[in-house]
């Protein structure tokens, strides 16, 4: 094991002070922020996809995916911020300290495939929502949405809490947005609360276990354990027992968040879709122009587009943010921090730009849907390395694992594991 004592993001490493007092709530203040950054990435429009395309197939049946996903996510984030608080390093500098280079440059390059599929889903959404709203062609939106990077630069120069009070702006506009869509769409709510429990025939049916991998795919995402594990060293705790507590405490509560979100989009899809014999919606463009006619609300496809642009706009920021997490920690390349963004940024704009080209706009739903699948494909190389290093008493310390939270993290990570295999058993399958 080789030792790196470069920090995760060095322009903002320790930048946010935590105030030395006993008031629980002016601490869990200070601490609040990386939660909300992580969560955006289980809102995205890759999220919207799955979630449209399995509400309008299969009304309620995968509210039990999206939550059973979460319930994965609020633990494998919570393994994060152990493994930033005991070791000082982010999950690509402990790569890089525990495997060998070829591992690492292995791992690495499957990583950066996740992003640019994850980044790729964010730019697409961004520039959808630009086109819903104001009539851009998409292949524009995209180079608008580009333009992320100089506002991260501006709001990192003025401190990380900028970049993080402008996430959760647009994660609430989202929020506010889906809460009306729910009122419009009245759902059964007898029914959707059935529709979070396990159903076997979700095994059983090809299509459904193909959206439902999916959406465990765009639920929980690989860059996510990287960037938490980095950016929760932006505090500057004296007490790392306290900032466990409280940094967990910050991601658990900003992932309720995220399912709440989730729940919605499918929710308002098959209340909406499914139910009034629209069951082949899969596209967020058919999704947006039915709504308001299908629920007599003038502006319910604008409040649609608007929380589009928000969860784009700001999941695009966060995997940005991941890129450069990601290519200093596995590479330590020292390179101006617009460079390293601009490259992550060319990786995802090159793609969505050749296939919008190539294929026509209305290629972009099934590329939206592929993209959370090929996530889905990569996150056990991301989960099985943030589970060992957890639960190794060498590496941790007094931070390792206890038996109960080894059992449960090496559980979730066979469930993936399984669930990819199952996946390719069934693309593979001969016809």
């Amino acid at each position: 094991m080789t030792e790196n004592n470069t920090p995760s993001l060095p322009e903002v490493y320790r930048s946010v002070k935590i105030p030395q007092v006993q008031s629980f709530w002016r601490k869990m203040w200070a601490y609040v922020g990386p939660g909300y950054l992580v969560s955006v990435g289980y809102m995205d429009p890759g999220n919207w996809a799955t979630d449209i395309a399995g509400g309008s197939r299969f009304g309620y049946s995968l509210l039990s995916v999206i939550l059973l996903s979460n319930i994965m996510a609020v633990l494998l984030q919570a393994l994060c911020v152990r493994l930033a608080v005991a070791t000082k390093k982010d999950l690509a500098q402990a790569c890089r300290a525990y495997f060998n280079k070829y591992v690492n440059y292995f791992l690495w390059f499957l990583c950066e495939i996740a992003i640019i599929a994850c980044d790729l889903a964010e730019l697409l959404g961004s520039a959808i929502a630009l086109q819903l709203l104001f009539k851009i062609p998409l292949v524009y939106g995209v180079l608008i949405t580009s333009l992320d990077v100089i506002v991260l630069l501006w709001l990192q120069n003025k401190g990380f809490r900028y970049i993080e009070a402008l996430i959760i702006s647009l994660v609430a506009v989202v929020g506010i947005c889906f809460g009306l869509e729910i009122y419009f769409s009245q759902p059964q709510f007898g029914a959707v609360l059935k529709g979070f429990i396990p159903s076997v025939q979700i095994l059983q049916n090809p299509e459904m276990l193909y959206i439902a991998i999916g959406i465990l795919g765009a639920t929980v995402m690989p860059h996510n354990l990287y960037l938490h594990s980095s950016i929760v060293q932006t505090r500057d705790w004296k007490n790392p027992k306290e900032a466990l507590k409280f940094a967990t405490l910050d991601s658990t509560i900003a992932l309720s968040f995220a399912l709440f979100i989730n729940s919605a989009i499918l929710i308002v899809s098959a209340a909406t879709f499914h139910f009034s014999g629209h069951q082949q919606v899969a596209e967020i463009q058919t999704a947006h122009h039915l709504l308001s006619p299908l629920l007599g609300v003038g502006f319910a496809s604008l409040l649609f587009g608007l929380a589009l642009l928000a969860s784009g706009q700001s999941s695009t920021l966060t995997a940005t943010l991941a890129g450069q997490i990601v290519m200093e920690g596995f590479l330590n390349l020292k390179i101006k921090a617009w460079l390293r963004r601009l490259i992550t940024r060319l990786l995802a704009i090159l793609p969505a730009l050749f296939v919008i080209l190539s294929f026509g706009e209305k290629s972009t739903s099934s590329l939206l849907i592929l993209s959370q699948v090929i996530l889905s494909l990569q996150l056990p190389f991301a989960v099985i390395p943030l589970v060992l290093f957890t639960s190794n008493k060498k590496f941790m310390g007094e931070f390792v694992n206890p038996l109960w939270l080894k059992i449960l993290s090496w559980t979730i990570a066979l469930i993936i594991i399984a669930l990819n295999l199952w996946l390719l058993g069934l693309v593979f399958k001969p016809k």
